[in-house]
């Protein structure tokens, strides 16, 4: 049984074949796809809300063949003091998989470690990794010319821009080390990558390749990609405040994008909070590729899935 906690319960040598199967069941939409989830129940926990986690989720299900079961975490009983431990092995008795969406990371590692179903992990706040190979592919759909969608990827660079200490950017740092990409944070010195992301990265056996700065356009010089998420995330509201204040020299402003590669391109996971984080006018830009981004949550998530299903029966 495999489970997708972080971007590298994947290996590299599996992503070809994963990005392939995304793209063909975006392709085959509407039309016959393999039911990878026929007669199976997989159980949705979100401690917080969503609007692109939950619909491409519950759709995906859907559309394998499956019956999604959404549970806020108020409504069962690991809301009222039910162990993690014990959720994990109650729920594994009557669903095929668990999607969680939450805020500390150790609750989706003691659900995949006390449970006896597959666990994807669909938000913490130390790593989104369904948002990284979403983005990915978006990228390699733009750049692969009829060639091995994920090869694309290999030596590009991103540059991501604000807070450089959260699941966004942890998760770029990792992916973009499995990816073989060139990753360049630019934040304020406070928020810049923690302990914790270096020494998941040497426990995987990767190398710390990524670059932290203070100077935005030293960031986004020669990238591919400039990227960016919003300042204050779930949980953050009351920094909202001061987040804004130090963060705001790394807003993606026309000027900003413009120091990139002529042909690069803008990317954020959404919701976008135009005016701080990013301008109107970057996201309006043509090289603004935000909604297919948003869309590919669906197809790459529906591969993730059926995968995991597949070791199930094996």
């Amino acid at each position: 049984m495999k489970h997708f906690l972080k971007e590298t319960d994947f290996k590299a040598h599996e992503l070809p074949g994963l990005f392939a199967l995304a793209q063909s069941l975006k392709k085959g939409r509407g039309r016959h796809t393999p039911p990878a989830l026929a007669g199976q129940s997989w159980a949705m926990i979100f401690a917080k809300s969503s609007t692109r986690t939950r619909v491409s989720f519950e759709v995906g299900i859907h559309e394998l063949g499956g019956n999604p079961l959404f549970l806020n975490k108020n409504d069962i009983q690991l809301g009222r003091g039910e162990t993690v431990e014990d959720t994990a092995r109650v729920l594994s008795r009557f669903v095929h998989g668990l999607i969680v969406r939450t805020y500390d990371h150790s609750e989706v590692e003691k659900l995949a470690t006390n449970g006896s179903v597959p666990v994807i992990n669909a938000l913490t706040d130390f790593l989104h990794p369904c948002q990284i190979y979403t983005d990915a592919f978006t990228m390699a759909e733009r750049w692969a010319q009829g060639g091995d969608l994920f090869a694309s990827l290999k030596g590009r660079k991103i540059a991501y821009l604000g807070d450089c200490s959260f699941n966004m950017s942890n998760s770029w740092i990792l992916g973009g080390a499995l990816f073989g990409m060139q990753v360049v944070l630019a934040g304020p010195r406070e928020f810049g990558p923690g302990p914790e992301i270096d020494a998941l990265l040497e426990a995987e056996g990767l190398a710390k390749d990524y670059v932290f700065t203070t100077d935005p356009y030293e960031a986004v010089r020669d990238a591919d990609v400039v990227y960016t998420d919003v300042w204050a995330s779930m949980g953050q509201e009351d920094e909202a405040k001061e987040r804004i204040r130090v963060m705001t020299p790394y807003a993606v402003t026309e000027k900003l994008f413009a120091g990139a590669k002529p042909d690069a391109l803008f990317m954020h996971c959404l919701p976008a909070h135009a005016g701080e984080e990013v301008s109107q006018e970057v996201l309006d830009n043509p090289r603004s590729i935000i909604f297919d981004e948003a869309e590919n949550r669906l197809h790459m998530q529906k591969a993730i899935m059926a995968t995991l299903a597949q070791t199930v029966r094996a």
